[in-house]
């Protein structure tokens, strides 16, 4: 079977053309038009060839087309329906041996449903709109249990973020929350050359590997100590626990219970310490 014809920059351009498509900053659309750089996300992903990708946001198709070869099949959830509606024809014309493989799901990837999806996928591997890169990691996590891997490219600011671990500037809530679900790390940087438009920011592949979430305790009650204790940083989590635990004096009480020291501030903690805070608070009754 052969592979796929990639999308060249002209390609790329020739494709919108037809469509009356021009990439908007509202949707966080930088298409990609370099074939380099979706044969190495490919080759980055790590698919087997019983793989189910899941692909938020497939655009014209560049990625999409060097995917098929490397799995099972790809599912494509895409919000724009133009594009959703043009993909299956891209793929037919470019890599007809691998066209069965493709389904493309119109909709939200922020609001997608395992339902909606028709299959379990196992990895995701997707060029994320910068505004909802997070959310939409976050939101696939919880709602896909059977992905096992994730490899998405992303601004690289929020790449660092994603990938930091505790004591660094940039750890923060995204950090803590994708370590519930991942090993995470930031695993190549990529050029803005490669995109149309050029974005005004650099960008990263970050890769995520999925590992047993922390049991005996709820993911949202572990979330809601972590968006507390972020939410104001420069305060020791004896007071930036205050209004979570009811007061400054109990808050010291639940985190000396887990064993955790009042003074420090919340990026210096792990996902495993938030863990033991929330399991050692009751609430009032």
């Amino acid at each position: 079977m052969t592979g796929s014809a990639l999308l060249s920059p002209v390609d790329v351009r020739r494709l919108a053309a037809e469509l009356g498509v021009r990439p908007t900053k509202k949707l966080g659309q930088n298409f990609v038009h370099d074939p380099n750089t979706v044969r190495r996300i490919a080759t980055t992903a790590r698919l087997t060839p019983d793989d189910v990708v899941l692909e938020v946001g497939p655009g014209l198709g560049s990625l999409t087309l060097a995917l098929l070869p490397e799995c099972a099949s790809v599912v494509a959830v895409e919000i724009d329906p133009v594009l959703a509606a043009r993909l299956p024809g891209t793929v037919a014309e470019r890599a007809p041996g691998f066209a069965g493989r493709l389904s493309v799901v119109l909709g939200d990837a922020m609001r997608v449903t395992r339902a909606e999806l028709g299959a379990e996928p196992t990895a995701l591997v997707a060029n994320l709109p910068y505004n909802v890169a997070v959310p939409v990691v976050l939101h696939l996590l919880a709602e896909l249990p059977s992905l096992r891997t994730v490899l998405v490219m992303v601004q690289a600011e929020v790449a660092d973020r994603m990938a930091a671990g505790p004591g660094g500037k940039v750890y923060g809530v995204p950090s803590v929350k994708i370590a519930w679900y991942a090993e995470s790390r930031r695993v190549a940087t990529v050029p803005r050359a490669v995109f149309w438009p050029v974005p005004n920011v650099d960008s990263a592949l970050v890769f995520l590997t999925r590992r047993p979430s922390p049991a005996g305790v709820d993911r949202a009650a572990v979330f809601a100590v972590v968006d507390a204790a972020f939410a104001q940083r420069r305060k020791t989590l004896r007071a930036a626990l205050s209004d979570w635990a009811g007061s400054p004096a109990r808050a010291e009480a639940v985190l000396t219970s887990a064993g955790v020291d009042p003074t420090l501030r919340g990026e210096q903690l792990s996902v495993g310490d938030f863990v033991r805070i929330a399991q050692a608070f009751t609430p009032v009754q």
